[in-house]
């Protein structure tokens, strides 16, 4: 996490996503009541970041400070979804948005040859495109869009 924060010249406190397999794993790290839950299961694995409220399992410094939440994702891609079916635990996400850039890194080339010196591995998954995830905040009764990305929005409205 320090890594990757280094890289990215991150604050202190920059919040990470947890990248699970399904929402079993899911719900082992984030209460799920049956509304967020339904509305999940409609769509994941998909390109949605959902805000929930953390358990007991997420490590502290993973949750949002104040109030206590984690952005969870059920990813889509295969590639990401081979990683955690391998790992069998979820995985630390983050946007690539690179010191100097004002948008999000997607172009595989240019990745590798802005990082290749200073990680220990980059996958070529081919051009994935700019726009980031819809994140959808289900920690209250009524889900709230707080980033308009390549998810659609209109299941959440």
């Amino acid at each position: 996490m320090e890594r990757i924060c280094r890289i990215r010249q991150l604050p202190d406190g920059h919040n990470f996503t947890l990248m699970c397999r399904d929402l079993s794993e899911l719900s082992t790290y984030a209460f799920v009541d049956n509304v967020a839950f339904r509305l999940m299961k409609n769509n994941t694995p998909g390109n949605y970041t959902f805000i929930l409220k953390g358990t007991k399992e997420v490590p502290r410094r993973l949750l949002q400070e104040k109030r206590k939440t984690i952005g969870m994702r059920v990813p889509s891609n295969p590639i990401a979804q081979a990683l955690l079916e391998t790992l069998g635990e979820p995985m630390l996400s983050t946007s690539l948005m690179l010191p100097g850039s004002d948008f999000t890194e997607s172009d595989p080339e240019e990745i590798k040859d802005r990082l290749e010196k200073v990680v220990d591995l980059i996958i070529h998954g081919g051009f994935l495109g700019q726009q980031p995830t819809t994140v959808i905040d289900l920690t209250e009764d009524t889900p709230v869009v707080l980033r308009e990305g390549v998810g659609d929005v209109r299941p959440f409205l």
